[in-house]
């Protein structure tokens, strides 16, 4: 399989990196200040605080082309539209796996409805200048796989064919028959911790404010009673029958533990706003539609 990671911020860069240290024929798409530094000095990798930094070879390009089996989108949800551009025209399948609430619809008008794959990264760090820190993988997270699936719910060929390709590159990824129901889930959660990180200025400052945790998970159970379909996974209807206190207290635990301060909660950046504020966007279309 030839594949084309298209977006090199943290998620890209690691899941490129990591297919190509497994053998995999896997480019990097990036443009710019990031572009330059990747011709420089390859992905470079780093885990968590420690000082070792490792350099990962992957090749670069700036612009997509048709000769790729496969396309792996992983960009920000604000910045979708301007991929399905790039995109359209050209030929093979494209798996976004990003931030995404508002269903195939859109993605399969821009480039093709039978090009569309859909997913979520389960990659997690942070930016430090040119070096992407990425979280240490424990018992919770690396029990997290990548979901992968199509639109329509089926399990086709190349759904299994990209799912076994990704296991054997060391990617735990498996298929989801319900992944549009996924995600939608996914931002219900999402965009409320997000947001509430975002303006208390960081995960552990957030977590040190009690009301604001109590505020977030209020929004957190709205935006799930308002899904047009129950929660995937189950789990998460946890968040609307467990008692507050005891979601409060689990949520401020979170946010003070090394996965929510590994990774991309940490970054309080315009760009991680304009992103909620797409999701955000996204979640009550849908809401609305219902």
């Amino acid at each position: 399989m030839k594949l084309l990671v298209y977006g090199a911020g943290v998620c890209g860069s690691l899941f490129a990196a990591r297919l190509y240290e497994a053998g995999v024929d896997v480019s990097l798409l990036a443009r710019g200040e990031r572009l330059a530094s990747l011709r420089r000095h390859g992905v470079q990798l780093a885990e968590e605080d420690s000082p070792a930094v490792r350099r990962v070879p992957v090749p670069v390009v700036e612009h997509p082309d048709g000769g790729y089996d496969l396309t792996a989108a992983l960009v920000r949800t604000h910045q979708v539209d301007a991929v399905l551009e790039s995109l359209a025209g050209l030929e093979g399948d494209v798996l976004f796996l990003l931030n995404w609430a508002a269903g195939a619809g859109p993605l399969g008008a821009a480039i093709g409805h039978e090009r569309v794959l859909l997913g979520f990264p389960a990659l997690g760090g942070t930016m430090d200048g040119d070096v992407v820190r990425y979280r240490a993988a424990n018992f919770i997270t690396g029990r997290v796989p990548m979901p992968i699936g199509e639109p329509d719910g089926r399990t086709t060929p190349r759904v299994e064919r990209i799912v076994r390709e990704l296991r054997t590159a060391g990617i735990k990824a498996k298929a989801e028959p319900q992944m549009v129901a996924w995600l939608r889930t996914h931002a219900a959660f999402e965009v409320p911790l997000g947001q509430a990180v975002h303006a208390a200025g960081g995960p552990a400052a957030l977590a040190d404010d009690p009301d604001a945790v109590r505020g977030m998970l209020r929004l957190m159970r709205q935006n799930l009673a308002a899904l047009p379909t129950p929660p995937v996974p189950r789990a998460f209807t946890a968040l609307r029958t467990l008692p507050e206190g005891l979601l409060v207290a689990l949520l401020r635990r979170f946010l003070r533990g090394p996965t929510a301060v590994h990774s991309g909660l940490s970054d309080v950046s315009p760009a991680t706003a304009a992103e909620l504020a797409r999701l955000a966007e996204q979640m009550r279309a849908y809401a609305k539609v219902r």
